[in-house]
């Protein structure tokens, strides 16, 4: 996908599996600790339905809309990790693997023969919010642009050292 796309842009789109069957709506967008980079979507699957995590990089923004190379019931069967929250490098990991991508950097060996994410690497930052210019409202055609939880007991932690401007 475009690296110089704007993460926050991304909000709102509806996206669309290889066969072009709509997926849902994005949510909102995880970047790369160490480089910043747009990584990992979560897709609002259905109205009452759980969001699930699509990689960006093999994606494209086709008719403004995010085109994602999977059949729908493999993003529908990805991991639940939630939403809102940093994604671990073990987390990442485990979607790398349910969508059999490599994942990027060195992965390493650790005790067991199993892939290890290399140790100075730390994945899954959450896009910050927009703030919005004075007058200018929190809501648009991209819906709410806080994050989930924003409101609730961990509102510090949505806002604070795990999402950082972009």
């Amino acid at each position: 996908m475009q690296t110089d796309i704007d993460p926050r842009s991304l909000i709102g789109r509806k996206a669309f599996d290889c066969n072009g069957a709509k997926i849902g709506t994005v949510d909102e967008v995880y970047l790369d600790d160490a480089t910043g980079v747009p990584e990992w979507a979560a897709v609002r699957t259905g109205l009452f339905s759980r969001d699930a995590f699509v990689p960006l990089e093999p994606s494209e923004l086709v008719d403004e809309a995010l085109r994602v190379p999977f059949e729908r019931s493999l993003i529908r069967g990805a991991p639940d990790f939630g939403v809102g929250r940093h994604l671990s490098p073990e987390q990442e990991l485990e979607l790398y693997r349910h969508y059999g991508l490599d994942v990027p950097g060195v992965a390493e060996t650790g005790a067991g023969g199993r892939d290890q994410p290399p140790a100075d690497v730390d994945f899954g930052h959450l896009a910050a919010p927009v703030t919005p210019e004075p007058g200018e409202s929190t809501t648009g055609p991209a819906g709410p642009t806080r994050p989930k939880g924003a409101d609730g007991p961990h509102a510090d932690e949505a806002r604070g050292a795990e999402s950082r401007e972009v």
